[in-house]
């Protein structure tokens, strides 16, 4: 029985049937003569994916053993941050796009406060609700600045470019470290009159990964901010209040100590609520608190 066999090609090999010509960079593969150019392709696609992904994540595999690899990558993000001064940091899901309910809310909230506090706005620089509050803080005309990671909700991302920032207000990280140096070192207050704040939106597994680590280092004071920095966790619709039992339920097991939690963070159900807290927290005179809010539940 003979095979087709795909030729190697410098880097890349190509698949030659018919009028099909077809790249890819991977070893040969061997195919039965008669078989469907569909399957020839279906095929070839599900190996070439196969192996980019292999690639990427053993290129990020082999780096991250390199501590000089993970150091630059973390004064990248703090030049950036020096460039664009600190702000309010915010977290979120990268999976609630422009149709989900939250993601007009947190157009509203990232412009409202890039307002009232006159401050950068900084992201983890992906979609989904982290967009949001970048866009809400451009449409205010105040400075955004982010953090990409290489992957996010799950997928690889096939370009290290942001859509949309300029490059010199963004960086994106191979290494979670670093990105995570990144987003706690923009909400460090060094001086009385800086602005900063954390806020955070609904989200999944990385938001709690990003919320909790920052939460353990003002528990331990461990952030390295000369002054508070406000915690705010927006309670959407209710969408932590099981979070926020099971934390009760530890204070009852004693694995926190009562009050502990609270003492660290304020949970805000609404926008209205988030900017009243911070104008409070900043001391912003009731004169130049004029929100313009205009959704608040649409559950």
């Amino acid at each position: 029985m003979a095979f087709s066999t795909l030729k190697p090609l410098g880097s890349h090999n190509l698949i030659r049937n018919g009028v099909f010509q077809i790249e890819v960079s991977s070893g040969p593969l061997n195919f039965r003569h008669g078989e469907s150019r569909g399957a020839i392709l279906f095929a070839s696609l599900k190996h070439v994916s196969r192996s980019i992904v292999c690639r990427n994540e053993l290129r990020d595999h082999e780096e991250r053993s390199s501590a000089n690899e993970v150091k630059k990558e973390i004064m990248r993000c703090y030049e950036i941050i020096q460039r664009l001064e600190r702000g309010v940091v915010y977290l979120g899901s990268s999976r609630m796009n422009s149709d989900h309910p939250y993601f007009l809310q947190a157009v509203e909230l990232g412009r409202e406060v890039a307002i009232l506090l006159d401050c950068t706005t900084w992201t983890g620089a992906g979609p989904g609700l982290m967009d949001a509050a970048a866009k809400g803080a451009m449409e205010a005309g105040k400075p955004v600045g982010g953090f990409k990671i290489r992957k996010e909700a799950g997928q690889w991302t096939s370009s290290n470019l942001h859509p949309y920032l300029p490059p010199e207000t963004y960086f994106t990280c191979r290494f979670f470290s670093a990105r995570k140096h990144g987003l706690v070192d923009a909400a460090v207050r060094n001086r009385e009159s800086e602005r900063t704040a954390v806020i955070v939106f609904p989200g999944g597994i990385g938001t709690l990964d990003e919320v909790f680590e920052m939460l353990t280092l003002i528990q331990l004071q461990r952030l390295g901010s000369e002054f508070p920095v406000p915690f705010v966790v927006i309670n959407y619709d209710g969408f932590y209040s099981k979070l926020l039992g099971f934390l009760e339920d530890c204070e009852q097991w004693g694995t926190v100590s009562k009050g502990e939690v609270e003492s660290l963070w304020k949970v805000c159900s609404n926008n209205l609520e988030t900017l009243n807290y911070l104008a409070e927290f900043y001391g912003v005179p009731h004169g130049k608190r004029n929100y313009n809010i205009k959704v608040e539940r649409l559950h």
